[in-house]
């Protein structure tokens, strides 16, 4: 069994050596335990700190691709390296990796396929009070619309089993974890979460740049990431209001008609219910077209992971990949283990 912790970067020279300094080389249940980093464009000497502490594997992307695109990067060479656990963990040394075999456990138990790490968000020190009650509403809604019970979605300590991490693919181009975490719910994925340590901030999160930004932009990655697994249900609720809209605008003829015995008046009413009306049968109509896609999409996913196992067949190598000092005598199986 071989375990493969991988750590996205992005000019992380000053901090790497710290994370890299509490990453175990033994964890039970494995016979190999190896460290790969995924250097998403650095301009610093993030790749030389690497190596000198020690790193197996290195995944050197050409230029900046942002967290998700690393991040799928890293899972994708994990997996051509011959790895049956891959950890994911920060180059900021936020996560304590003393918890790694805790991680892992409920994976090597045949419990879990997917495992997070849970931070207990309302305990962390440096989080202000409006962050930890931003962090809680975010897991809630992204709980809901992934079906699952992790307590803290955003936290980029995870673990995966072979056929998760196969069967995991990230399009957005902000981050992973929402996108991963609402796609093993709807793809019924054995998701667990154990409870993890954090270590003291080291610098401030460049993921955002103001907690608005934040909010906007995951609040948007969330229903952008729902409605693809989930269109018909959302354009369905979008067609309902139009049509209470429409019926709303009609209230006052209705009445005058029902009433009154009145039908003359009320022209600009009962235009505007005729459009919303007309507006909430074309976004069902869109909501069915939809999930006509959102089918394809599954059927290519499906076909993704398909190529994937054939890759590891034939032993195709990984993508902009250089051997750490560690792993530079590693070869290559058939099936693409070492």
């Amino acid at each position: 069994m071989k375990l493969i912790i991988q750590i996205p970067c992005l000019d992380e020279e000053d901090q790497l050596p710290a994370t890299m300094a509490d990453l175990p080389r033994a964890v039970p249940g494995f016979d190999e335990v190896e460290w790969l980093i995924i250097d998403d464009g650095s301009t610093d000497a993030t790749v030389d700190v690497a190596r000198a502490h020690g790193v197996d594997h290195i995944v050197k992307l050409t230029n900046n691709k942002g967290l998700a695109s690393a991040f799928q990067a890293g899972l994708d060479a994990a997996l051509k390296l011959g790895a049956d656990v891959v950890v994911n963990t920060d180059a900021d040394n936020q996560y304590s990796a003393k918890d790694i075999p805790s991680l892992v456990a409920p994976i090597m138990a045949g419990e879990a396929d997917m495992v997070i790490g849970d931070r207990n968000v309302m305990a962390i020190e440096h989080f202000s009070a409006s962050k930890k009650r931003l962090q809680r509403l975010g897991s809630w809604v992204v709980r809901q619309a992934s079906d699952t019970e992790v307590p803290d979605a955003t936290s980029g300590f995870r673990a995966y089993n072979r056929e998760a991490a196969l069967g995991l693919t990230v399009v957005s181009k902000f981050t992973y974890t929402l996108e991963s975490l609402i796609q093993a719910g709807k793809s019924l994925v054995a998701v667990e979460h154990v409870t993890v340590g954090t270590n003291d901030q080291m610098r401030e999160s460049r993921l955002f740049t103001s907690m608005w930004s934040y909010i906007r932009r995951n609040m948007l990655a969330i229903f952008r990431i729902y409605t693809a697994y989930e269109p018909l249900r959302v354009f369905s609720a979008l067609a309902a209001v139009l049509l209470l809209a429409a019926v709303g605008a009609w209230v006052p003829f209705l009445w005058d008609w029902l009433v009154h015995s009145d039908r003359s008046g009320h022209l600009q009413s009962i235009i505007l219910g005729g459009v919303l009306l007309i507006a909430a049968f074309q976004v069902f109509a869109l909501g069915v077209l939809a999930e006509l896609i959102a089918s394809h999409r599954v059927v290519t996913q499906r076909t993704l992971e398909r190529v994937r196992r054939i890759e590891l067949e034939l032993g195709v190598p990984p993508s902009h990949y250089l051997a750490g000092d560690r792993g530079s005598g590693a070869t290559l199986a058939p099936d693409g283990r070492d």
